[in-house]
This record gives C-alpha cells, sequence and structure tokens, in this order.
C-alpha cells in the first residue's frame, strides 16, 4: 500500500462501450504490493482525486475501468496512451479469493462488472465460474469476451433484450438456479439490483459477499465520510466488500446513501 499518488503512465486503453473505458497502467507488485479483487485505488488527475475499483490484476499491471458520469471521469476519458494520473493504494477489504474446486456465482451489474472481472479471471483457474453481465443494452455490457476467453461461462444479461436474457439480473439469476447449483457469490452493481440478489441468494442458502460503493474522501478511514449506517462501518476500511450476513446490519442498504454534505439522497 502506498499513502502517497505514484506517477504512472497509461500503457493501453481500451473503449469498452460508448461510455466506459478501461485504463491499463503497470503497477511493481513486489515494490508497490499486489492488490486482492475488490480493492480499490484512489486516482488523482493532478485537480482531483476519486476512488476506482481494480478490474484487472496481473502481470504487474492494474487497471480501471471507468464510465463516463461526471466532471473527472469525463476528464479521465480525454486521457490518451503516454498520459500520466497519480495512483495510491491499494485500499479496502476486498473479496475472499481462496475458493478450490467450487461451482461460483458473479453477478455484476453496468460498470460493477470492474471488480466482478477481478474476481472471476483470479478465481477461474481452479473453480467453475459463471458471471452474469448485466446491463440496460448490448452495447453497455463488459467484459463478456474477455471473461468467455479463459473458460468462464457468461450469461449476458439486458433489460430490453437485445442481447442474452431479456431481463433483470434478478430475473437472469432466478432462471440459473432452476438448473444450477452454485457454493458462493460475488455480486456488484447498482444497489437495488444487489438488494434483489441478495434475496434470492438468501433464500437458495447461496453465501456472497457484495461490494459497496458510498462516498470516498480519504480512503484511510479517517473521515468518516462513507460511514454506513446503522454500525458506522466506513466503506473504505471495513468495506467495500461486506459478506451477507454484515449485509443485513447495514440497514442504508438499498434505501439511501449520503452526499459530501452528509445528506440523504
Amino acid at each position: 500500500m502506498i499513502n502517497e499518488p505514484k506517477i504512472v503512465e497509461i500503457t493501453e486503453i481500451i473503449e469498452e462501450t460508448p461510455t466506459i473505458k478501461t485504463f491499463k497502467f503497470n503497477w511493481d507488485f513486489k515494490t508497490l504490493g499486489k492488490p486482492n479483487p475488490g480493492e480499490f485505488i484512489m486516482i488523482w488527475n493532478f485537480n482531483n482525486e476519486k476512488p476506482m475499483s481494480i478490474s484487472q490484476i496481473n502481470n504487474n499491471q492494474l487497471a480501471i475501468t471507468v464510465k463516463n458520469i461526471g466532471k473527472f471521469t469525463s476528464q479521465l476519458h480525454e486521457l490518451k496512451i503516454g498520459d500520466k494520473i497519480g495512483v495510491r493504494g491499494s485500499y479496502g477489504n476486498g473479496f475472499n479469493n481462496s475458493f478450490k474446486d467450487k461451482n461460483i456465482i458473479a453477478i455484476g451489474g453496468g460498470v460493477g462488472m470492474a471488480p466482478i472481472n477481478a474476481i472471476s479471471t483470479n478465481l477461474a483457474s481452479e473453480n467453475n465460474v459463471n458471471v452474469i453481465s448485466a446491463a440496460q443494452t448490448k452495447e453497455e455490457l463488459l467484459f463478456i469476451d474477455s471473461l468467455q476467453d479463459i473458460g468462464v461461462n457468461v450469461y449476458p444479461c439486458t433489460d430490453d433484450g437485445s442481447f442474452g436474457f431479456k431481463g433483470f439480473a434478478t430475473n437472469c439469476l432466478s432462471d440459473l438456479l432452476e438448473t444450477q447449483n452454485y457454493d458462493y457469490a460475488f455480486v456488484c452493481g447498482p444497489e437495488i439490483m444487489m438488494k434483489g440478489i441478495y434475496d434470492i441468494l438468501e433464500t437458495n442458502n447461496i453465501p456472497a459477499q457484495y461490494s459497496l460503493e458510498r462516498y470516498m474522501k480519504c480512503a484511510l478511514g479517517v473521515c468518516g465520510q462513507c460511514c454506513v449506517d446503522s454500525q458506522g462501518w466506513r466503506i473504505c476500511v471495513e468495506g467495500p466488500v461486506f459478506e451477507n450476513n454484515k449485509i443485513q446490519q447495514i440497514t442504508e442498504f438499498a434505501k439511501y446513501r449520503r452526499d459530501a454534505s452528509g445528506v440523504k439522497y
């Protein structure tokens, strides 16, 4: 872990969808530490700093997958190969990646596929991994081909039915559970989606880990900006990944969150 930004050069940019890009850069695992899937890093564009999930971890290289949704991400999307950014981290409580010979289901909604891609890639060689990649339309689906290339069974799912299963990730999961049995699950995406997935997994007695997102400033657990009701857990330290028995203790889960000033929305 590094607590001050290290300047890195962008080595590759992949235009994943019309609104999402993946940025790759070199990261010396031996000297800087090798992150676990589910952990996050702070990205500094020399004006501001924001947390980003790590979408790829391999060969002394990291990647972030970024959706263009505001000023900061728009500035990132303007970057080119050879441009530089600041990176500090990694931070947080990541996914449990110690599984072997298990049937795994991983579910990602939209850009929530970023950490799902990292954990699925990590587990694919020693487990039977199925992934539901969900998006509103075919054009916004992520990591379908690259996951299939490493032996992952991918189930694309679109709200409008333009590709793969027609319906929500919850519908797709329910459909799979009619014929498939899973030992463990990993989930990341819009919280309303995760709540629906949580209910289904709990009904089927499938333990899971969920990656949450909140407004973060320091990433060190000092400022308290990302604390959640009612436990006061800091998403940047105790999270962003929580097991199902802890998710049920977070009273704000899928109900509300707080903005930079602490106001619920």
